[in-house]
């Protein structure tokens, strides 16, 4: 059967709620129709993944494709899903192994090139991927924003990259945790204003208790 399915994770508020990215192929005329709710963005994806791959040296099928974005009342927004988009279409016309894919999530925009590019709302997504026990492969460009998370995950520049550690031709670089650290801070400090008592108080107190404050 033609079909592949590949994990990934979209973006909603501070939460990153997975998405299962199904590719079929099926008999017909050439076509590529995505659904699941996709905006805008996400529709525009086929003409991104279709360059990506042709250009990365595989083969686009001519066949009937459809991607399903599941769950399907989960409004899906921004390229953050032509990553995943492009894996499955290749695993389902069985030029990269479909078995690979049960212990990874895929983030990650596609250029024309095949590069990809950066994401925004990474931290969720590697936080529920670890939470999951799977490893999350996302765009280079997000490395300093997802080491934050203290997950194990993989970073990659190009499609090939992908495709070549699927296959054990090569391994993708992991995330190189940056530490937390206490610095003093020496920005400007409410002792150097002059008057303006109620307001420091104001101030002060909100930031003690955590408050809300709207100054006019």
């Amino acid at each position: 059967m033609s079909l592949a399915v590949v994990y990934s994770r979209a973006k909603v508020g501070i939460d990153a709620p997975l998405v299962h990215v199904e590719a079929h192929l099926s008999n017909g005329l050439p076509a590529f129709s995505i659904v699941g709710l996709p905006e805008a963005a996400v529709k525009e994806s086929k003409d991104r993944v279709r360059s990506a791959i042709l250009n990365s040296g595989f083969e686009f099928p001519a066949s009937r494709i459809t991607v399903n974005l599941a769950p399907a009342d989960l409004p899906k927004e921004g390229g953050r899903f032509d990553l995943a988009i492009a894996l499955g279409i290749l695993a389902a016309s069985d030029q990269i192994p479909k078995d690979k894919f049960a212990d990874y999530e895929f983030i990650g925009e596609l250029a024309l090139t095949g590069a990809i590019r950066g994401v925004a709302g990474v931290i969720p997504a590697a936080l529920n991927a670890t939470a999951a026990m799977r490893t999350l492969i996302l765009p280079s460009a997000n490395t300093e924003e997802a080491s934050l998370s203290r997950g194990e995950h993989l970073t990659c520049d190009h499609l090939l990259e992908i495709c070549a550690h699927l296959i054990k031709q090569q391994s993708l670089k992991g995330l190189n945790i940056i530490p937390i650290t206490q610095e003093q801070y020496h920005g400007p400090d409410l002792a150097q204003v002059k008057g303006q008592h109620h307001a420091k108080r104001a101030l002060e107190i909100c930031a003690a208790g955590a408050h809300n404050l709207l100054i006019l």
